[in-house]
């Protein structure tokens, strides 16, 4: 492992205050791996035997039943996955692969297990880390069943223009068949809720978005903090 990723993995709230021999002992556990874009990483149902940390590249979960497939997620650096699996000992609730060429780092569950036990930090840690995951999972639900598909899509145009400073043009960082399923839809509903914005302050082309008239989007698309603001 670089000594810039392993500065970068301390540095992260889940692992900045723990002591320094057990994050060393995660450390020495652990191992770096580069892989190539559409690899499956872990199957729904598996025993969880590692964390994972995305490094480099996206990875995006999906889960599958009865010949139908959804995205649910794509991870982004630096960030953990599956880490709710890892503590319980649990199988996996989804599946993983390769969004794009990644770099990922795997810690064997059993030792992310055995320092949550000594360290308190690390514990308390955790606990943030997965009570942060499940408010996520509520404002998702909240956005999915008070929201039509249109609203969906407006507010997340509004976070993505935020995450880039309000720069004038974003783009769409992954895919539409993605994104038309995380966001609960088809991708055909999906390119009829862009249709439809086109009205209310966005200028489409491809997976490029000009905000020609933020106010006007909001408006329509009554953003909420309660839902929309990933520190609340």
């Amino acid at each position: 492992m670089r000594d810039e990723d392993r500065q970068t993995i301390r540095q992260l709230p889940l692992f900045s205050k723990m002591e320094e021999h057990h994050f060393e002992q995660l450390m020495r556990a652990a191992y770096a791996q580069r892989i190539p874009q559409h690899v499956d990483l872990i199957r729904e149902g598996e025993p969880a035997d590692f964390l994972y940390l995305v490094m480099e590249g996206r990875v995006e979960l999906f889960s599958a039943s009865h010949g139908r497939e959804t995205s649910m997620a794509i991870v982004s650096p630096v960030s953990t996955f599956i880490l709710a699996a890892t503590i319980k000992d649990a199988p996996f609730l989804m599946s993983a692969r390769t969004a794009t060429a990644s770099t990922l780092l795997l810690i064997p569950s059993q030792n992310v297990r055995a320092v949550f036990e000594n360290d308190p930090e690390f514990a308390r840690a955790i606990v943030a880390e997965l009570a942060t995951c499940y408010r996520s999972v509520v404002k998702s639900m909240k956005n999915l069943k008070l929201r039509t598909a249109v609203e969906r899509v407006g507010n997340y145009l509004l976070r993505l223009h935020d995450k880039a400073g309000q720069a004038r043009v974003v783009t769409l960082p992954y895919g539409k068949k993605s994104l038309a399923s995380i966001l609960g839809m088809t991708p055909e509903n999906l390119s009829r809720a862009f249709g439809s914005l086109q009205a209310h302050g966005i200028i489409m082309d491809g997976s490029r978005v000009e905000i020609d008239d933020r106010e006007a989007l909001a408006r329509f698309c009554k953003p909420n903090p309660l839902i929309d603001d990933p520190h609340s």
